[in-house]
């Protein structure tokens, strides 16, 4: 297992505390000189919060460890492609690397249904890496939609 896998296999452990809670399965963790500095997952529902999807809340609680709402440096491990809202904020959080796990062809911003990151509107570009552990990641929320279904 290559160190990408590690940290995203850890952002899995946050995806299954959204199914606890009936949320969709979606974690997130953000790491800073090798080292997890928060951690969190999907609370929409949970919270009556549109904006709460595992990507922010993870940029809130290390914006809040670090102490400054820029994370220079940081990577961010998402379980899933991120949709525009997170992409701009990772973008604001110069978030330096964001690795995701599936791809998602309806609202996913890093290559599925629109390539954002290629957009020249932006004064930040972090490095993006996608489709790791993909299948477990895909596996998880194709699952939850499932067991919803039935």
């Amino acid at each position: 297992m290559n160190i990408y896998e590690s940290f995203m296999f850890e952002a899995l452990i946050e995806a299954k505390k959204s199914v606890d809670i009936d949320e969709v399965p979606v974690g997130a963790i953000i790491v800073l000189n090798n080292e997890i500095i928060s951690r969190s997952h999907n609370k929409s529902i949970s919270q009556n919060d549109p904006t709460s999807h595992a990507e922010i809340n993870a940029l809130r609680n290390a914006a809040k460890k670090v102490g400054n709402y820029r994370l220079t440096g940081a990577s961010l491990y998402v379980t899933l492609e991120p949709c525009a809202m997170c992409y701009g904020a990772i973008v604001h959080a110069r978030i330096s690397r964001l690795v995701f796990g599936a791809y998602d062809p309806k609202t996913g911003v890093c290559g599925s249904s629109i390539k954002l990151h290629e957009q020249e509107c932006f004064n930040h570009s972090p490095e993006i890496i996608g489709g790791v552990l993909e299948k477990d990641c895909s596996l998880i929320l194709k699952d939850f939609f499932k067991e919803r279904r039935n």
